[in-house]
């Protein structure tokens, strides 16, 4: 019994001594952090920048401005081979009203969709697509060179030009539109940090496919009006990015490139009739998004 009795106020005053000094040691710590408050710090995983970690995705859309070079357009099919040489063109946006925040009508004007998933801490893997409008300028004459065999459309061809101003010869459009389908890749830099703003600058460049609805009348054919995959295209991209709440985003982007389409249907027939040009083109755009997080941060 003795030893006992012993034993208990052995383990019982090592216990005490224990939490004495786990006590001390709290007391200890509590006064240092509030004596020295820069010394002490608590880790914590914060939340990350808008537009800057692995896992983050963002959605937008936007309304485009475009311009177009000229262009060589070189049409073949059964009884011609011809070129017109340095055609001017120009975009087509659709007049300011409630079409453009109108869902049933948004097809109509020059629009552009994306959507961003970061592979990488500030690189994002980017689909676009943009819907912008070609048209040929219709009050222009143009310089001519190939063959026609119909007499009525060779005989408008005079003194190796064409003029195209009563739309006899050819009307020629891509404005359902211009559609250049993208996979871009995007580098991303915060700029501005503020609570609950941040100001975002990316760049980069993208490849894509063409996939017009070219509305061509040649030598008074029936209306070519199709969608067709047609050539491709490149481009390279900034853009500042205005996201509020972290989560909001205003984006403005400037982008030019060059699009060359081999394959464009001319009229019904399937072949042999078809055309072909390349430009570089320049587009401006703007529009609202959204961003998020894929991954649960504390």
């Amino acid at each position: 019994m003795k030893s006992l009795l012993v034993a208990g106020l052995m383990i019982s005053g090592f216990i005490f001594g224990q939490r004495a000094t786990n006590d001390t040691i709290g007391e200890s710590t509590l006064e240092e952090a509030c004596a020295f408050p820069g010394r002490l710090s608590i880790k914590q995983k914060e939340k990350p920048l808008p537009l800057s970690k692995k896992g983050q995705m963002f959605a937008f859309f936007g309304w485009n401005r475009g311009a177009f070079s000229n262009s060589d357009i070189h049409f073949t099919g059964n009884g011609y081979d011809f070129q017109l040489n340095n055609v001017s063109a120009k975009d087509r946006p659709t007049k300011l009203g409630i079409v453009y925040i109108d869902p049933s009508w948004f097809t109509v004007v020059q629009y552009n969709f994306r959507a961003g998933y970061f592979i990488k801490d500030n690189l994002a893997l980017v689909l676009g697509i943009d819907h912008m409008k070609y048209v040929m300028n219709q009050n222009q004459t143009v310089d001519f060179s190939g063959t026609i065999s119909d007499p009525k459309y060779a005989a408008m061809v005079q003194n190796g030009q064409v003029n195209l101003s009563d739309e006899q010869f050819l009307t020629f459009e891509h404005t359902d539109g211009l559609n250049y389908e993208n996979l871009g890749l995007e580098k991303y830099k915060n700029l501005v940090h503020k609570k609950n703003i941040d100001l975002v600058w990316s760049y980069g460049a993208g490849l894509g496919f063409m996939f017009p609805k070219s509305n061509v009348k040649l030598f008074g054919n029936e209306r070519s009006d199709r969608f067709h995959v047609a050539g491709m295209a490149t481009d390279l991209r900034s853009s500042l990015n205005l996201v509020f709440w972290n989560h909001w985003m205003i984006r403005a982007e400037a982008k030019a490139g060059y699009i060359n389409m081999w394959d464009i249907k001319t009229t019904l027939n399937n072949k042999p009739d078809k055309a072909r040009q390349d430009f570089v083109f320049g587009q401006v755009l703007a529009g609202i998004g959204y961003t998020f997080n894929t991954k649960k941060y504390n």
